[in-house]
This record gives C-alpha cells, sequence and structure tokens, in this order.
C-alpha cells in the first residue's frame, strides 16, 4: 500500500515541527537538522564530523530531547572498553548465577561523542548494533528496542590519540553531514544568549516513540518509480568506475539512498519520489562511501567533490519517465 497524499501532507507537518523545535538550539541550521531528522526516520545512524564549536553535540542533545524515550552519551576516549558500551555479565551470588548489566547503548537515541577517539576494538562493538539493532554478550543476544539510532561525532583535524573509523564501520552509517559555522544574523542571535551555557539548552520532548515508529514505517510506503531506480543504479555504478575511486559505493549505499529519498519525499509534502530527492541527498548519504585513490587525495580531490562531478554527468530521468 502505497502513501496517500493526504498521509504525505501529515508526515510533512510533523516533520516541520521537529524541525523547528531543534532549531531552537541550533540556529540557521536548517539543512543539516533535516538530515538529522530524515536519518532517524529512515532508522538510520547520522555521523557528524566538523570542527570544535560548531554545535555537533548540541544537536545530538537537542535531536534525543524531541523524542519522548531513552537517550545515553558515550564519551569515547583510549581507555574504552567493549563492555563500557554493551554491557557486561556480573555473577550475582545472590542468584548464583550471571546477570546481564546492560550498557548506554540500549537507549532510543546514543551520542557518541568522538567516536574516532576509541580504539578500533571498542569501535567494533558498535557494529552489530548498528546494523541488527542487538548486541551479543557471553554467546547471548539482547534487542536494544526500536526506534534506535547511534548519532556519532569527530573532530577531522586533530588526528593525534584517534583512531580512524574503517570502512565497514563508515559503511553503517546512513549519512555523514558536517555543521559548519553559522551565518552573520544568526552568530548575532547566539551572541545575544551567551549568559546561556550549551548544556543548559533544553527542548520540549513533541514525539513518542510509539509515533515516530508509525511515521518510520508510512515513510517506506513512499511511491519510487523504476525510472528513480535506474537513474540511482546509474550513479552507483558511476562511483565504482570513476578514475579518482578506489572503492566505490556498495547495494548499501544504493539502498541507503533510496530509502532516505523516500523519507524526504515525505518531508516535504509527496508520496512520491522525483530526481531532486536523490540529488540532495547524493552527498550526505554517499561520499563517505568512497574510498579514493592516494594519488587522487594528494592533489585535493574530495568524496564530495567526486559526487558533485557525477551528477553532473548522469543524466536524471525527465518528468515524464518518474512520474
Amino acid at each position: 500500500m502505497s502513501m496517500t497524499p493526504q498521509q504525505a501532507g501529515w508526515f510533512s507537518e510533523t516533520f516541520g515541527r521537529l524541525v523547528s523545535n531543534v532549531e531552537q538550539v541550533l540556529l540557521g541550521k536548517t539543512f543539516v537538522i533535516r538530515l538529522g531528522f530524515a536519518s532517524l526516520l529512515t532508522g538510520g545512524h547520522l555521523l557528524l564530523e566538523d570542527v570544535p564549536g560548531t554545535g555537533k553535540t548540541s544537536l545530538a542533545r537537542a535531536i534525543a530531547q524531541t523524542l519522548q524515550g531513552g537517550s545515553s552519551r558515550i564519551q569515547f576516549t583510549p581507555d574504552l572498553l567493549p563492555g563500557d558500551i554493551t554491557g557486561v555479565s556480573i555473577f550475582s551470588q545472590k542468584s548464583n548465577a550471571f546477570e546481564f548489566h546492560r550498557g548506554p547503548i540500549f537507549a532510543n537515541i546514543v551520542l557518541a561523542d568522538e567516536i574516532n577517539r576509541a580504539s578500533p576494538k571498542t569501535q567494533a562493538a558498535l557494529l552489530e548494533v548498528m546494523e541488527e539493532g542487538q548486541v551479543t554478550v557471553d554467546g547471548v543476544t539482547h534487542a536494544v528496542g526500536s526506534p534506535f539510532m547511534v548519532i556519532a561525532t569527530q573532530n577531522p583535524i586533530e588526528q593525534a590519540g584517534t583512531y580512524r573509523l574503517p570502512e565497514a564501520q563508515l559503511d553503517r552509517f546512513l549519512m555523514k553531514a558536517s555543521i559548519g559555522y553559522p551565518d552573520h544574523a544568526s552568530t548575532l542571535r547566539i551572541l545575544e544568549g551567551a549568559d546561556v551555557a550549551a548544556h543548559d539548552h533544553v527542548v520540549p520532548a513533541i514525539i513518542t516513540a510509539e509515533v515516530l515508529q508509525s511515521m518510520q514505517q508510512l515513510a517506506r510506503t513512499v511511491h519510487v518509480d523504476p525510472a528513480i531506480n535506474d537513474y540511482v543504479s546509474r550513479l552507483v555504478d558511476a562511483t565504482r568506475s570513476a578514475s579518482e575511486v578506489r572503492l566505490g559505493v556498495s547495494v548499501r549505499g544504493a539502498l541507503a539512498l533510496v530509502r532516505t529519498a523516500k523519507t524526504l519525499a515525505a518531508a516535504n509534502g509527496r508520496h512520491y519520489v522525483i530526481p531532486d530527492d536523490v540529488k540532495v541527498l547524493a552527498e550526505p548519504v554517499l561520499a563517505h562511501r568512497l574510498m579514493l585513490d592516494p594519488e587522487a587525495e594528494f592533489d585535493g580531490v574530495t568524496a564530495s567533490s567526486v559526487i558533485g562531478q557525477l551528477l553532473l554527468e548522469t543524466a536524471p530521468p525527465n518528468d515524464r519517465q518518474a512520474g
């Protein structure tokens, strides 16, 4: 059953309320906030990479506060162990058996702050839960519940004492985004509220976990024309044959682009996907999945610039084909 225009209208209105709620904290950054909620409503995870002081943690915290559900924050450090994230089994003398004590990963929204500061072994503890929504400890599987989203942050300019995320884990993130510095008008508004600490900004919870799950299910019913699927397939194929790219986008990446485009279409009040939905999302969904050739990186080529060039070279379907 496909989404109806009336359902698309309700979805768009609710999505707008969610974005406006977070805009109280992160001024002038509507686009990245929309990406955050698009990731949440698609059932994916978000990686925020930006320089310090741009509001990465504030955005993640505000998204968590908007949802009436459990949230947690994990400060990643070099000495963090996998059990500190997933939880551990501890022997109880009272019951004469091992009891599982849940870790902070058991929450609806998990903020993984400075994720690249933890060791690769600890980072790997997130692979199963990000893909399957469950953790396995001592051979026993524990579901983390739904909805579930990891919002991770990392600083791209400070490499001392950090561990680069492996490609397998980067591929687990639905989107990667940067917030950037605010414009002049937004900066003035921020400075006017300089007497309020960042952690004192609290936004009200305006959506329940049940309603959010219904929105996730509704987003899956958005219509995608075969011409759109063909466009995504050609775009992904182009990443694999580009001369600057050593490893192109996987099938998981292609699926992620289609699924996120469906959510964005509903957020814009449409019950069908158009080529512009794919174009808007191509860079945040696909760029972090590319592995560039070392010589191309040395020449200053970036994954974002490759995606931008491929969008110019890959012809989208016209309105008649995508209708």
